[in-house]
């Protein structure tokens, strides 16, 4: 027998259990990029514009750190670089996260050992995971490429720009394969993997942030760390410019090499264990862990903290940036229009802006929420049979995990307000926006919570497909609050998203109507949820 015997059946296995999540990933991907993608060609229709856009990308270090160089002051070239930072993270995640729900998570729930008790030969699962990641990352790159045709961007460029997004994803899932094999659990491949694509964001901010612009001001040559990064190797394609398409030739090899080390791993453990020791336990518990909320806090402190560093970081680099905001802005009319839009139709480019990264941060928050929610059902599959056996009942139990949820949403809130008043104050030698920065954030409270209490009762009600409804939901949420105002959404459609209700703060005054009906909302969701989780069966 093979090793790679029945790598197609659970190719298609795999194909069939991700039929919807992953579809879902690509559609969303791609609206987001031909939204952000369609409102570029909007903003910057003349040379001057590009030119001067290009200008403040390369006098600005806050915005190379965020968005990279730009290559030359093309249309091709302002839109890749607008749109591949943020969107190549999202697809590390997807494609990493494929990887190892088909992989190490069928270890660790007993599915790997039942189909390994047919005749599948040992390298079958992985391969078949690969596979499916890979050709997801094809249709990915079609999409996009196909997409920014349709934009009248250059043909050759537009695809060497969508092969550039699908060849980031292909790279993340030989890191994903590998941190597979280390660990013993899901989330901590996950973890790994999250924590190798921090060091590639950081590499390859380090080389844009860095680097000094070339004479005359319009282009910035990355430093190297840049090039340690396939994130960086994906900017530095530059396809609407010529293309250096020999970079692919660096994610093929670094597709080999994750692959190759992911085999020879798997020859030597045994199935469900990890080549990282799993640490022994105190013989004790402490005192903290006696209690169905200590127990949640254990389960999802690490969470926290690693979504509290990000939020922080993030935060706390949006002050320079928003120091910078009317003289970025400033050149293009279009721009300002635009930023008004999403910020509540501020006049204040200032506020419009602070109005606009406020509900960002607040639905990203909220993903937050729903990673912590979801461990309810992860748990359910795991030692939740063990703690309902003792007096813990099951109210009591879901409410230790969304109160944990609800205090990890605050404190992020906090820090997002916290972290934007003091960089802006300090940037701009004036703390006297400070109170109301971290009040804007607050407001995004209530609407993160509306969230929470749909995934709650989408927990109750619809515990199977509680994965990929509540992610949907927040993508729902993100698409709407980016597309709705430029594309002039009808309102029933606006109304969907909670953060739709939130004041614009701090560009309109505060209202305490709407964010008391949210809350109303959150609470009977929630309420909702528990009362349907206490009836129904578990692992259902």
């Amino acid at each position: 027998m093979s090793p790679f015997t029945g790598t197609m059946r659970l190719a298609r296995l795999a194909a069939r259990r991700d039929r919807v999540q992953l579809p879902v990933w690509l559609l969303a991907l791609t609206g987001v990029v031909a939204a952000s993608a369609s409102s570029i060609q909007g903003l910057y229709q003349t040379e001057q514009e590009r030119v001067a856009y290009a200008m403040s990308n390369a006098g600005s270090a806050v915005s190379r750190v965020f968005n990279g160089t730009v290559a030359e002051p093309a249309a091709g070239a302002i839109t890749m670089t607008e749109t591949f930072s943020f969107t190549a993270v999202l697809i590390a995640l997807m494609s990493s996260m494929a990887v190892v729900r088909h992989t190490r998570q069928n270890e660790e729930t007993g599915r790997a050992e039942l189909v390994g008790a047919a005749v599948v030969g040992r390298y079958a699962m992985l391969t078949a995971a690969l596979l499916v990641t890979v050709a997801a990352n094809a249709v990915l790159a079609l999409l996009l490429g196909g997409m920014f045709i349709a934009l009248g961007l250059p043909v050759t460029g537009s695809l060497g720009a969508g092969l550039a997004f699908g060849a980031v994803g292909v790279a993340f899932a030989a890191v994903a394969a590998v941190t597979a094999q280390i660990s013993q659990t899901a989330r901590g491949a996950n973890g790994l993997a999250g924590a190798v694509l921090g060091l590639t964001f950081l590499l390859r901010a380090l080389g844009d942030g860095l680097a000094e612009p070339q004479a005359g001001g319009v282009t910035v040559h990355s430093l190297w760390p840049s090039w340690l990064s396939p994130l960086g190797w994906g900017q530095q394609l530059q396809p609407f410019t010529g293309g250096r398409w020999w970079v692919f030739g660096l994610f093929a090899a670094l597709l080999a090499a994750g692959v190759w080390t992911a085999y020879r791993l798997t020859d030597h453990r045994d199935l469900g264990t990890g080549m990282m020791p799993v640490r022994r336990g105190p013989a004790t518990a402490a005192r903290g862990l006696l209690s169905p909320l200590g127990l949640a806090w254990r389960l999802q402190r690490g969470v926290l903290l690693g979504w509290a560093a990000g939020v922080l970081l993030m935060a706390a680099s949006m002050g320079p940036l928003g120091n910078e905001a009317e003289e970025l802005l400033g050149t293009s009319e279009e721009m300002k229009e635009y930023f008004a839009q999403l910020g509540g139709g501020g006049a204040a480019l200032l506020d419009a802006f602070f109005a606009t990264v406020m509900g960002m941060f607040g639905i990203a928050v909220a993903g937050y929420t729903v990673q912590a929610l979801l461990r309810i059902r992860s748990e359910e599959t795991g030692p939740l049979e063990a703690v309902l056996a003792t007096a813990v009942s099951r109210p009591r139990w879901i409410a230790s995990h969304i109160v944990c949820a609800v205090l990890g949403t605050v404190v992020l809130l906090v820090l997002t307000g916290v972290g934007i008043a003091v960089s802006y104050g300090l940037a701009a030698g004036d703390m006297s926006r400070s109170a109301g920065l971290i009040g804007a954030a607050m407001a995004q409270l209530p609407a993160t919570l509306a969230v929470a209490g749909a995934v709650v009762a989408i927990l109750g009600l619809l515990p199977r497909r509680a994965t990929a409804l509540s992610w949907s939901l927040l993508v729902a949420c993100l698409l709407i609050f980016q597309l709705g105002p430029v594309l002039e959404l009808p309102q029933a459609v606006m109304n969907v998203s909670p953060f739709t209700h939130v004041p614009f703060l701090p560009v309109a005054d505060p209202s305490a109507t709407p964010l008391v009906a949210l809350l109303a909302v959150a609470a009977a969701l929630t309420a909702g949820g528990v009362a349907a989780f206490r009836r129904r069966d578990l692992a259902f």
